[in-house]
């Protein structure tokens, strides 16, 4: 299954940016786990949004776990809006990656 998260800043990029590191290396490990296809900041810089790809058996509770682990939800400069996505144009394509 996928999913794509917007993430939304809810503090000024000053505070957003002290946590940032540890942001991108959680998602790092998210894509070693093969839970993260893609990600990256929105322009304007208001948040992000990444593209994730779960098991079908355990969706809801990965998909929590991934938000509620995130060092911006942790640390509250930002807050998750999660979507499950049923790919249906470029499905083939997306799975091969």
């Amino acid at each position: 299954m996928y999913a794509l998260a917007l993430i939304r800043y809810r503090r000024p990029i000053e505070d957003v940016l002290k946590h940032n590191p540890a942001h991108r290396e959680y998602l790092q490990e998210l894509k070693r786990q093969g839970l993260l296809v893609c990600s990256g900041p929105l322009e304007p810089r208001f948040g992000g949004a990444a593209l994730l790809r779960v098991p079908d058996d355990q969706a809801p509770e990965i998909l929590d776990r991934i938000r509620d682990n995130d060092p911006y939800v942790k640390h509250r400069v930002a807050q998750y809006e999660i979507q499950v996505w049923n790919v249906a144009t470029g499905r083939d394509e997306l799975d091969r990656i």
